[in-house]
């Protein structure tokens, strides 16, 4: 019996992480599946991989192969040496490749839970999932909406060929949503072959450009311009939200950036967010005599330095 190496027919290094072993073998078993590959060895090298994978994704059955392979290379002459299994437990069930084991397998690991052996093209395989990006408005975020989207994504078309079609999906968009979360659409992934079920469709949610608002999270953000006036003397101003419209104090001498807190007025959630106001005092005009004359005499009567902290 030869010895099998498992990473090298994986093509990957013996530290490999979980997450690189599986995503090799779901490359390689796609690429090698008899729904898809016409290739010459293409059944070989389906089981191979099957078979590698089987034993590389479980640590304790892992554990044990590189116990096994210190100082061994593929195809040397190969036998287990006696009771070598007793420190290791090997769960039985749960295989992912359905088909006939190799001999050099079955040594390691065959007493542990037999592998069906209902033929390699009954095999199985899940399909990948899918992550698209779509923009959605804030006001969508905030009410809740049902959206109609296209998306091109991967179907398995007559002849077992991968190829790309449009679809047309509703989407429900949970109120309350923030950027960056994820909208699952189960079973509208990528689809299974041999019959394996479709992969799920994953949404990450932007937020579109928004001509007033902004948002960090469940906060919103609004920046207001206020007169100086307003600003000095302290006033009562109508402001938006994604709610409606609501009025503000502005508090007697506010500057530009001072922040107001509507609390409860920003994305729905447990608990919600807030809105905050910025001011932004807007100097009006000086585009009459009149109104040059005002300034003039503000001027006069108000001098200031605002640029005093700047040591200018």
């Amino acid at each position: 019996m030869e010895f099998k190496d498992y990473y090298q027919i994986l093509g990957v290094p013996p530290d490999a992480s979980q997450e690189v072993i599986k995503g090799t073998y779901r490359r390689l078993a796609r690429k090698y599946h008899p729904d898809v590959s016409k290739e010459a060895g293409a059944e070989q090298r389906f089981k191979d991989v099957g078979e590698a994978y089987e034993v590389l994704k479980d640590p304790e059955k892992r554990a044990a192969y590189d116990q096994l392979a210190q100082g061994r290379q593929a195809g040397q002459e190969f036998r287990p040496p006696p009771g070598w299994e007793a420190d290791f437990r090997f769960s039985g069930g749960g295989y992912t490749h359905v088909g006939d084991f190799s001999d050099f397998f079955e040594a390691l690991f065959g007493r542990a839970g037999q592998a069906p052996r209902s033929g390699w093209r009954e095999a199985r395989l899940k399909g990948d999932d899918q992550q698209v990006r779509i923009d959605i408005g804030l006001e969508e975020a905030f009410h809740g909406a049902t959206r109609a989207i296209s998306l091109t994504l991967p179907v398995i078309d007559d002849h077992g060929r991968l190829t790309r079609k449009q679809r047309d999906l509703n989407v429900k968009i949970p109120r309350g949503i923030t950027e960056g979360q994820r909208i699952r659409l189960a079973g509208q992934g990528e689809p299974g072959l041999g019959g394996g079920p479709a992969g799920d469709l994953y949404l990450e949610v932007a937020f579109a450009p928004h001509p007033m608002f902004r948002a960090e999270k469940r906060d919103i953000y609004l920046d207001l311009p206020v007169t100086p006036w307003e600003a000095a003397l302290g006033s009562r101003v109508t402001v938006p939200t994604l709610g409606g419209k609501v009025d503000v104090k502005v508090p007697p001498g506010s500057q530009t950036g001072r922040k107001l807190r509507l609390k409860g007025r920003g994305l729905p959630g447990k608990p919600p967010g807030d809105q905050y106001v910025i001011l932004a005092i807007m100097a009006p005009p000086a585009g009459t005599r009149a109104a040059r004359e005002l300034y003039e005499r503000m001027a006069r009567e108000m001098p200031m330095n605002p640029r005093q902290s700047l040591g200018v």
